[in-house]
């Protein structure tokens, strides 16, 4: 109490009253205008600034037609192979020769393009509608490669048709070659089943591999072209490698999403 009332004394003191009050220190004021000029040019850069994401997913280079699993029409045993892996064959094709009860019988492409695994092979027994090969849907062998990009369905809709795509090719050292360019050409409107990619890659296995996070969609790249590197297609170097490029290999992408100024992420 006794200091309660030398506080009330002092304070009532006529001798005081005509003393300046000091609201703030000097250093008080330099951090408050510090923190109101950092807060005002967040709040311009919130509005004005740019931030760019980036999503990344497993791909493949292939062609825009896919690839097909050839089945065996009939049962028997295998006395010939007719072609081997990566060989071009037109529609109809002889593919294998395959002894049956009722005498040889030929299993023949369905249709045109590369033979990219073949199961089948001399003595060994086939039955009626097991797979024998996988074949590749492409014209001819100097056909432009795609890119299909598997992004998870929620991820799906962000990406934008046009945008810039990086694809790293495990078997291209990114630091001596760089990274090969493309741009989204379409985006998938469902999302694909194991079997559906399966079957359109030619390869089960690939189907699952692609669909353990869920089904994804399908995002096809076009790589852009550049007549002066080895592989016919543009690389983040000015050369590329030196070796062609081969379709089913699989690679990274980096897909470059448009744009967004930070003031939108606060929007509902």
């Amino acid at each position: 109490m006794q200091f309660r009332q030398k506080a009330l004394s002092k304070l009532q003191s006529p001798e005081e009253i005509d003393l300046p009050v000091r609201l703030a220190r000097p250093q008080g004021l330099l951090v408050l205008a510090v923190t109101v000029v950092a807060m005002t040019a967040a709040a311009v850069w919130a509005v004005t600034g740019t931030v760019s994401s980036t999503l990344t997913a497993p791909g493949v280079l292939t062609h825009s037609g896919g690839s097909y699993v050839l089945q065996s029409p009939v049962a028997g045993q295998v006395v010939r192979v007719l072609a081997e892996e990566g060989d071009h064959l037109p529609a109809g094709a002889p593919l294998l020769e395959v002894r049956t009860p009722r005498g040889p019988s030929v299993v023949r492409t369905l249709a045109a393009g590369r033979v990219t695994t073949l199961v089948a092979s001399i003595g060994s027994v086939v039955t009626t509608g097991s797979d024998v090969a996988a074949v590749e849907r492409v014209a001819t062998e100097d056909a432009p490669l795609t890119a299909t990009v598997y992004v998870s369905a929620e991820r799906g809709a962000t990406v934008p048709v046009g945008a810039a795509v990086d694809l790293t090719v495990p078997s291209v050292p990114a630091q001596t070659y760089g990274v090969l360019r493309g741009r989204v050409k379409s985006v998938g409107r469902t999302p694909r089943t194991p079997r559906q990619i399966g079957a359109f890659l030619g390869d089960s296995r690939l189907g699952e591999q692609f669909s353990r996070a869920g089904r994804p969609v399908a995002v096809v790249v076009r790589l852009e072209r550049s007549p002066s590197t080895r592989t016919g297609y543009a690389w983040s170097t000015s050369r590329g490698p030196a070796y062609p490029l081969d379709s089913m290999t699989q690679v990274s992408a980096s897909v470059h999403l448009a744009s967004q100024h930070p003031a939108e992420w606060l929007l509902p």
